[in-house]
C-alpha cells in the first residue's frame, strides 16, 4: 500500500455531479389523501406504476423527501422534508409477495438516519436467469444521513432492484443494496477496475481472451468486447460507481444475429 496518485484522488475521493433522476419529487398534496391511513389502507394510482421504469422512479421519487433519523442523530436544524409521511406510501410499491418477506417496520427502520435521498443511475439489465414478466434494473443512490456532532454526510450504495408485472401494474419484487467505500479501490486491488477484470478474472484464470478490444465508454456505462479463445465474441458491461469503482453488471455472448444474456462465473475457473 501507498499514496495514490493525484489523478486516483480526484477519480476516488470526489462525490458524484450526476443530476438527480428523481429531482422532481411528488409535492405535499400528493399525500394529502394517505395521511394517517394504515399502511394496508394505501393504494396507488395506476399511473404511477404502468411500466417497470417508471415505478421504479416514482418510487424513489415518494421517497426523496422522508426522513427518519433516530435519537442521538439528527440534521437540518428541525423537520426534514415530509419527516415519515412517504414511507408508507412507497412500501406500497412492493409486490405483494415481497411484503410477506420485507414487513413494513422492517422497511421503515431500513431508511434509520436517512434524511434525503437522491437517484443518480440506473440502467436496465438483462440476465439469462430473469424469469419472464420480470425486469431488473441496476441502480445507484446518494442519500444524506444525520450524525452525532450536529452535522450531515454524503452515502452512496449502489445495487439492484427487480420489478414484476402484476396484471396490468408494475411492483418491485426485490431489492439489494452495498453501500460504498471510499478509501478501498484508492489504495487497493486490480478488481475495482473493468479491464483489469476482463484480464485477469476471464483471460488468465478462463483463458478466455484471445482479445479485448479498447472500451467504448457512454457516461458511467463502460462496455468492453473480446474475441474469445472459443471462437465465440463476448460483451462485459461494467458500471463505474461514484467512489470509481467499476461494478460488472451484465456479460453476453454474440449468437448469430443479437447478444445472448449469459453467466460465466470466473471463481470456478480457478477452483
Amino acid at each position: 500500500m501507498g499514496l495514490v496518485k493525484d489523478t486516483e484522488n480526484q477519480k476516488y475521493f470526489r462525490p458524484s455531479c450526476l443530476p438527480a433522476l428523481n429531482s422532481q419529487g411528488f409535492p405535499f398534496s400528493f399525500f394529502d389523501s394517505y395521511y394517517e391511513k394504515d399502511v394496508s389502507e394505501i393504494h396507488l394510482p395506476p399511473t404511477i406504476i404502468n411500466s417497470p421504469k417508471n415505478t421504479v422512479l416514482n418510487y424513489f421519487r415518494v421517497l426523496k423527501e422522508a426522513a427518519f433519523f433516530s435519537e442521538g442523530k439528527a440534521g437540518g436544524c428541525g423537520t426534514v422534508g415530509m419527516a415519515t409521511i412517504p414511507y408508507p406510501v412507497a412500501y406500497q410499491f412492493f409486490a405483494e409477495e415481497y411484503q410477506k418477506k420485507v414487513n413494513y417496520h422492517d422497511f421503515l427502520h431500513s431508511f434509520r438516519n436517512i434524511g434525503h435521498i437522491n437517484l443518480i443511475k440506473l440502467k436496465q439489465v438483462n440476465s439469462e436467469s430473469n424469469p419472464a414478466d420480470n425486469w431488473r434494473f441496476f441502480l445507484e443512490v446518494e442519500t444524506i444521513e444525520g450524525g452525532e456532532k450536529e452535522s450531515t454526510s454524503f452515502y452512496y450504495y449502489y445495487g439492484f432492484i427487480t420489478v414484476k408485472k402484476e396484471v396490468d401494474r408494475y411492483k418491485i419484487s426485490d431489492i439489494v443494496f452495498n453501500g460504498e467505500d471510499f478509501l478501498c479501490a484508492a489504495y487497493h486491488g486490480w478488481s475495482h477496475d473493468a479491464e483489469a477484470v476482463v484480464d485477469i478474472q476471464y483471460g488468465q484464470w478462463c483463458k478466455l481472451v484471445r482479445r479485448r478490444h479498447p472500451t467504448f465508454k457512454r457516461g458511467y456505462v463502460k462496455n468492453i468486447y473480446v474475441n474469445g479463445t472459443d471462437g465465440y465474441d463476448y460483451l462485459f458491461v461494467f458500471v463505474e460507481l461514484t467512489n470509481g469503482t467499476d461494478i460488472e453488471i451484465a456479460q453476453y455472448k454474440r449468437g448469430i444475429s443479437e447478444w445472448l444474456p449469459i453467466k460465466i462465473n470466473p471463481d470456478k475457473c480457478i477452483e
